[in-house]
């Protein structure tokens, strides 16, 4: 692959603007890892909310409808945190912080390099490729 100097993927920023762009790049990606976490609880209280309901069915065939009518009656229906359940709360972070988070960062990204992402990495590939000694980046 050829490097190319006049390659319009790398937007000509100031040192400051290239910096913020990578620290909104990062702070979104981590705002997606957040809510990768989230969807991880949210699967995990899931699963554990069915082992519960099949702890119900088992309690109740034991004789232990005391127990087996808690389950049913105020764990199973109950929400993770206050009334609701996860998710709701999933639903609510993605639309709220993510969508915004990933909006402004998508309207500067915009601005200031015409939509281009990643320029820090693309510059750092761009100059690991022009000091490479092998021809397979240079030619």
């Amino acid at each position: 692959m050829a490097v190319d100097d006049a390659d319009p993927a790398i937007p000509d920023l100031s040192e400051e603007e290239a910096r913020a762009l990578h620290s909104l790049q990062l702070g979104i990606e981590h705002a997606y890892r957040a809510y990768a976490d989230l969807l991880g609880c949210h699967h995990r209280t899931g699963h554990a909310m069915d082992r519960f309901a099949e702890a119900e069915e088992l309690l109740r065939a034991a004789g232990h409808d005391g127990y087996a009518d808690t389950i049913r009656d105020r764990l199973l229906p109950a929400g993770a945190v206050e009334d609701r359940w996860t998710y709701e709360l999933v639903t609510e972070f993605r639309r709220g912080l993510v969508d915004e988070l990933d909006a402004f960062e998508t309207t500067v990204r915009d601005d200031l390099a015409g939509g281009v992402d990643h320029v820090s990495e693309r510059a750092q590939q761009r100059a690991w490729r022009e000091r490479a000694r092998s021809s397979e980046w240079t030619e």
